[in-house]
């Protein structure tokens, strides 16, 4: 008949058995410890690179908003090559219901209709009334024109730039002399194509710019093409 273990036997082994259940679980809170360490860290450093990454591209960001509007004030204070500029006193801002002769092709300027056309990037397939686009002028808009020498891709463009641009609008005048022409009150510049870096500068320089005689007006609820 076999032997039964003795008290002392089983004392024994049952206080090895809470030994090995204790080393286990200080074995597993240091483990848990050594993760939740490893996870603060690596958060810490994520946490820390997604900061400094976005420090980074507020500090890009302003820096690149600085450089636009360095080089804004720059082509708002150059003379735009190849412009013609006409006296703002010369030019009458009486509003009239009569048809009014321009001595140039666009206008620029001068007595016109009581209504303007919409300016808020406008861009009409049809030749407009002259009286009522240099009222337009007048609320500080810049008008594109094209004649039968410009190309259709410039075109194009140009009527992608002026829809997203506020206070401009475009239109075709066939009589006028060049390819492309940009008029604001008192100005105007001849281009052959619509990449020609002088087209951003007029626009920089002309929209809402220091030649308007009624700067704020409204360029909506004018008149619309039919």
């Amino acid at each position: 008949m076999a032997s039964q273990p003795n008290r002392s036997d089983r004392t024994s082994e049952h206080h090895s058995r809470q030994t090995r259940i204790a080393e286990m679980r200080r074995a597993d809170k240091a483990r848990d410890r050594r993760n939740k360490a490893i996870a603060i860290t690596v958060s810490t450093v994520i946490v820390a690179g997604l900061v400094g990454f976005g420090a980074w591209v507020m500090i890009d960001q302003r820096e690149a908003q600085q450089r636009e509007e360095q080089a804004a004030e720059t082509a708002r204070k150059t003379p735009v090559d190849g412009e013609q500029t006409w006296d703002a006193k010369t030019l009458g801002r009486n509003h009239v219901e009569t048809p009014v002769k321009y001595e140039m092709t666009p206008p620029v300027g001068g007595d016109h209709s009581p209504r303007w056309m919409n300016c808020n990037g406008d861009v009409y397939k049809n030749p407009l009334p002259e009286v009522n686009a240099v009222h337009s002028l007048e609320h500080g808009a810049v008008w594109v024109t094209y004649g039968e020498k410009a190309a259709k891709g410039d075109v194009d463009k140009l009527a992608e730039t002026v829809g997203k641009t506020p206070y401009t609008l475009m239109s075709p005048v066939k009589e006028q002399a060049g390819a492309i022409m940009l008029s604001a009150w008192g100005k105007q510049l001849t281009v052959e194509k619509a990449d020609d870096p002088r087209v951003a500068q007029f626009f920089t320089k002309y929209v809402q710019g220091p030649q308007t005689p009624e700067p704020g007006a409204a360029c909506t609820n004018g008149l619309a093409e039919k």
